[in-house]
């Protein structure tokens, strides 16, 4: 049988390589941000100065967040492959490592990501007011944490594909629908400032959810990987 054993030092390895190759080429950052800041300026501008109920405000978030995301998620395992890296991580290093290491990198990228959208949004959306801290601080911690695993499993799926950019979205779509929905909820639930046990239903969710990826994901990995 294989093992199903990793070493989390060869995780942090894997994770360190991704960031040195990130910060030498930018690609995932650059197109990230930039796409946060377009993104955001066209809805302020469209907004102008109507007032928007704040749960259309809640989603809209979302929405930069997680098509934000898939401009950069989706060369998780891509660039393995254009650099020809693949085969050489296979021969030494265990799947669950492998994982493990793409899925710290695509925690702190989308980290990033969310706290520079958010801080924009808070900034420049006037309509937009977090009234429960607790709430929303947990909803985006979780939310994140979601993405990022869903994300690291869909890329590692597609990166062998042809048309990789675009089986990505299609793909991450069905299977984020209940997070997005979730948090967007629980967004909404924050900015109007209802109590902390409202919220429960939805970190709960929350909780499940990013349990099943974890799961599915450390259980099928290693034949996505090997295939």
């Amino acid at each position: 049988m294989r093992s199903r054993s990793f070493s989390f030092r060869g995780a942090i390895h894997v994770f360190n390589k991704d960031i040195r190759s990130e910060l030498r080429t930018r690609y995932a950052i650059n197109a990230l941000l930039m796409f946060v800041l377009t993104t955001i300026s066209m809805i302020l501008f469209a907004i102008g100065n109507e007032d928007v109920p704040a749960d259309v405000l809640s989603g809209v978030l979302w929405v930069v967040i997680f098509f934000s995301s898939m401009s950069g998620m989706s060369r998780t395992f891509v660039a393995e492959e254009e650099r020809g890296t693949v085969m050489t991580l296979q021969l030494t290093t265990k799947p669950l490592t492998v994982y493990l290491g793409k899925l710290l990198f695509n925690i702190v990228l989308l980290s990033l990501l969310t706290v520079v959208a958010i801080a924009l949004y808070i900034l420049v959306i006037d309509g937009f007011v977090v009234r429960s801290y607790s709430i929303f601080l947990l909803t985006v911690v979780l939310g994140t944490l979601g993405l990022a695993c869903a994300s690291t499993i869909i890329a590692a799926i597609i990166a062998k594909a042809n048309m990789r950019g675009a089986l990505f979205t299609v793909l991450a779509f069905p299977i984020l629908l209940p997070l997005l929905l979730t948090v967007i909820n629980g967004t909404r639930l924050a900015v109007e400032g209802v109590e902390f046990q409202f919220a429960i239903d939805e970190l709960k969710t929350l909780v499940s959810y990013l349990v099943v990826m974890v799961t599915l994901s450390l259980l099928l990995f290693e034949f996505i990987w090997r295939e």
